[in-house]
């Protein structure tokens, strides 16, 4: 499918699949959505600790580029798992310019670092961030409590429905350590039941620019429920 890259209105870039009208990020902020998304209501819950992050849709990197630059804010040793099943080119990520965007030149040579590193392999960006890159279909996950925290960052449901359905969320909460979170950008109410289904807790927040309400799913304590 032909991608071509657009300009959001943030300013930051993001790819666009024509075929689709479909975008990686947000076109309303791409750099504002992975800030209120992922960093704002995820992230930001964890501090002064290790933790593991599993991001589906790894894409342009951007997320993981801003949670690498945000670790220090939190005082975080993460590990950083990130799915993606069609890898963007090093053109792509050259004019998307996300080092420029976030003004972390300091940062340049990691994140071409991340785009260049092999799948299948783990890498040390700094003593604090670690990368694991799987290029894989999504419903090909089968983890088991390998995180804290899952950004889920697919394309949305009115494209690929198949991947907000109860069987991938199955998948994402057997992957969560138990009280872990999923984040997502998405608010429709069959998402929402989707993680319900399988047993998340769930609460609707106020979304990005663009939209009203976001998701946040929590693997519950079991015990806490019966009692």
């Amino acid at each position: 499918m032909k991608r071509k890259i657009i300009t959001t209105s943030d300013g930051s870039k993001t790819i666009q699949i024509e075929e689709w009208d479909e975008q990686y990020h947000s076109k309303h902020g791409a750099v504002q959505e992975a800030y209120h998304v992922f960093i704002k209501h995820g992230l930001s819950l964890f501090e002064n600790r290790k933790i593991s992050i599993l991001e589906i849709g790894f894409g342009t990197g951007l997320n993981a580029l801003i949670t690498w630059k945000e670790a220090g804010r939190y005082n975080l040793e993460i590990a950083y798992t990130g799915v993606e099943a069609y890898p963007v080119t090093k053109e792509e990520v050259k004019q998307l310019d996300y080092i420029s965007e976030l003004n972390a030149q300091e940062l340049a040579s990691g994140f071409e670092k991340m785009h260049d590193a092999p799948w299948e392999e783990t890498i040390g960006l700094t003593k604090n961030f670690t990368l694991h890159k799987q290029q894989k279909d999504f419903m090909d996950i089968t983890d088991k409590e390998g995180y804290d925290l899952i950004y889920f960052d697919a394309f949305g449901a009115r494209v690929q429905p198949e991947l907000w359905t109860e069987t991938l969320f199955q998948k994402m909460f057997n992957a969560l350590s138990e009280n872990g979170v999923l984040v997502t950008y998405a608010a429709k109410g069959s998402v929402r039941r989707a993680m319900q289904a399988v047993g998340f807790k769930v609460e609707r927040l106020p979304g990005p620019p663009g939209k009203r309400e976001m998701l946040r799913a929590v693997k519950i304590d079991l015990d806490e429920v019966k009692s």
